[in-house]
């Protein structure tokens, strides 16, 4: 029997080891340090760090790492051991404050947009006391930022960390007004839901495209879908169970706060969930559990697919961003409370979250920009590239009335009836969640549904704190200087949720009038990647004027992000272009060869080969189309690449990406007419089912 209450942070030097390892004085300055931001004296740190290694070598570890968060997309870490040589051939344990403040990896492999010099390759990394360090795999884990030579950010936690001070720094300005002398700090948290798929390990090996880009890149549909919707929410096969079972424990020794898991909606989909935390340390626990569902899964024969798209006309992969607000005590800023008409402060801030996202609905689009999500945004429960909120219909009456100057009487909350006497009845959600909303209000936080599901979660939540910073920032300078604090409150609210109204949207975002409102109301649909990232650029003065970014750190990034797509959607046409040579076409030509000796074969006698001849001239018509969309794939991937970053972009999204679709076109045409026998690649059946058992 598992004992979650013992083994849970059982790896982690959480608040309960570090009050019990150190002194009182030491301990109290590394909570300031924490929760306050107070810098942390080189004493200080020399205590914690001898303190923690005593902690960590008991737990098994030999070394320890700065563990950061590049612009890959991935996390990196080097390791040094805790050895000291002495004479005479021996050796002490030493970690000194120094190296657990700060290290100085090697930034000239990792993307860094221009940021660095080859001379200049030296980065640093800066521990980030407010993440605890943990135990994994006989290595102390260090959570830290990442910058360049210059002190320029080269990663996706230090803008994360900036944008979560601006937000603070502008919220707790309203709760003063509020009359909240208490509140010490105004905390962004987040609870990502995580989608994958799982495959078998051998089947999986058999797709050069699944191993080499993360997605199929050819695959006619199943006979076998999921129309039958019998997997959603279905009972959780064993060996699956095994694998989630694993993960959960692992990740609960971690201090990862992991809580729901489920079958998703598509054959072979997942999801797992963890509980809220502040947006940092959730960033941090996601990048965890997307490493430990890689790893455990390849410990039972399984591959964990966290791609956004990887099988075509099949639900994609998504990563719902829980975001809320909440001060130090715990108190949840986004709780309407019974009555949310008359709770002006939750008013406040909720029309500061709808302008924030009106008026930043491109960056928020850009934030979840990639060439897998471009696969993915726009059906199959997937939100469109649109920005809306769903707020659901009560929450709509009462801004409705609040607009208008009208007074809310409220409604009698409405009771579900199900007919049989024996159930308990039970009240009514309002706040319906919209699966194909990409905002949506959910109670007391809001779900952002556009992220993809490799993405770290650090983007999104920038633009979000950043973008909602602003508005609050607005909102306190004219509340401070006005004469009437009730009166302006009232306006600000009524004429934000009046001016912004055109973001509001509880209805079908897939529909057709919804995209003409939409566009008649002046929202952007940025449809893809390369449409997407200049507004990075163009819209960075949010960014600027609350020092989350500097101008080259935009720049860089744009560069990265631009390039990466460019790079994915390359890497992805030369795989397609070697499996159709190396693959498809021997495949083909082996089954013609099949079909036209049956040919030969009958003509000579009283056979009647009308069968093989069909399929003979079928297949031979197709083979010669695929030669013709093979021959222009390549040409186009074939030239140098343009020395415009911007330009290469619009050639990979409008020239190479159709040229790979018309290929693959052609290609699922063909290999429902090939015996199986001579297809070289295991079908969707055979990888959407490879776990049926």
């Amino acid at each position: 029997m598992i004992d979650i209450t013992n083994i849970f942070g059982s790896m982690v030097f959480n608040e309960a080891v570090m009050e019990a390892r150190l002194p009182k004085d030491t301990y109290k300055a590394l909570k300031k340090t924490m929760f306050l931001g107070t810098p942390l004296t080189l004493d200080v740190a020399n205590v914690v760090a001898n303190a923690m290694k005593d902690w960590a070598v008991e737990k098994g570890a030999t070394h320890f790492c700065h563990w950061f968060q590049p612009m890959t997309g991935f996390t990196a870490e080097k390791h040094d051991s805790f050895i000291s040589p002495k004479v005479g051939g021996k050796v002490i344990l030493q970690f000194s404050g120094e190296a657990l403040v700060h290290g100085e990896p090697d930034a000239s492999s990792f993307p860094s947009g221009g940021l660095r010099s080859t001379f200049e390759a030296r980065g640093y990394t800066v521990w980030d006391a407010t993440s605890y360090t943990f135990v994994k795999e006989n290595t102390l884990f260090i959570p830290t930022a990442f910058c360049a030579y210059n002190g320029e950010s080269l990663d996706k936690k230090t803008p994360l960390l900036r944008s979560m001070d601006a937000l603070n720094k502008q919220a707790l300005r309203i709760l003063r007004l509020f009359g909240n002398d208490t509140a010490k700090r105004v905390q962004a948290t987040v609870g990502p839901e995580q989608e994958y798929f799982l495959v078998d390990k051998e089947v999986y090996n058999k797709r050069p495209d699944l191993v080499l880009t993360g997605r199929t890149l050819f695959g006619a549909a199943p006979s076998r879908n999921q129309d039958t919707e019998e997997h959603y929410f279905g009972s959780i096969k064993p060996r699956v169970a095994a694998f989630m079972q694993e993960v959960e424990q692992e990740l609960w020794k971690l201090g990862v706060p992991v809580k729901t898991k489920h079958n998703e909606t598509a054959p072979a989909q997942y999801e797992i969930a963890q509980v809220f935390a502040t947006n940092n340390v959730a960033c941090d626990h996601n990048q965890l559990t997307m490493e430990l569902l890689k790893k455990v899964a390849t410990k039972h024969n399984l591959a964990c697919l966290l791609h956004e798209k990887p099988f075509e006309g099949v639900n994609g992969s998504g990563k719902h961003n829980n975001w809320s607000l909440s001060t130090d005590s715990g108190t949840n800023i986004l709780e309407p409370g019974e009555t949310p008409f008359e709770n002006a402060q939750f008013l406040l801030f909720l029309a500061a979250v709808i302008k924030a996202v009106d008026d930043y609905q491109d960056l928020l689009r850009v934030s979840c920009a990639s060439a897998g999500n471009d696969h993915r945004l726009g059906a199959h429960e997937a939100p469109p590239a649109i920005i809306s909120i769903f707020i659901g219909d009560d929450l709509a009456e009462i801004l409705e009335a609040i607009e208008l100057g009208k007074d809310y009487k409220g409604k009698q909350q409405e009771h579900l009836e199900i007919g049989v006497n024996a159930l308990p009845h039970f009240q009514k959600d309002t706040t319906d969640r919209n699966r194909t909303s990409p905002f949506a209000f959910t109670g007391n936080k809001f779900e952002f549904r556009m992220l993809g599901s490799t993405f770290s979660v650090a983007g999104p939540n920038i633009v979000l704190n950043t973008a909602v910073a602003e508005v609050l920032k607005g909102f306190a300078d004219t509340l401070e200087s006005s004469k009437s604090f009730n009166a302006e409150l009232n306006y600000i609210v009524r004429n934000t949720l009046k001016v912004h109204k055109r973001i509001i949207f509880n209805g079908n975002n897939y529909s057709d009038e919804w995209l003409k409102t939409a566009e008649e109301q002046g929202l952007s649909n940025l449809k893809n990647t390369v449409q997407a990232l200049p507004k990075f650029v163009s819209q960075q003065e949010v960014f600027l004027k609350h020092a989350v970014f500097t101008e080259t750190e935009i720049e860089s990034r744009y560069e990265i992000l631009m390039e990466t797509y460019c790079k994915t959607i390359t890497l992805e046409g030369l795989t397609m272009v070697d499996i159709t040579k190396r693959l498809i076409i021997p495949a083909c030509i082996a089954y013609q060869t099949d079909l036209a000796n049956l040919v030969n074969l009958k003509s000579g006698g009283t056979f009647d080969d009308t069968l093989e001849r069909y399929f003979l001239q079928k297949i031979a018509k197709l083979s010669v189309q695929l030669l013709g969309k093979l021959d222009m794939l390549e040409s186009l991937l074939d030239p140098p690449a343009p020395a415009d970053i911007l330009e290469h972009g619009k050639l990979c999204s409008e020239k190479i990406f159709p040229a790979m679709q018309a290929l693959r076109n052609v290609v699922d045409t063909i290999e429902p007419l090939v015996a199986k026998k001579h297809w070289p690649l295991p079908s969707y059946s055979d990888l959407l089912y490879s776990l049926n058992y």
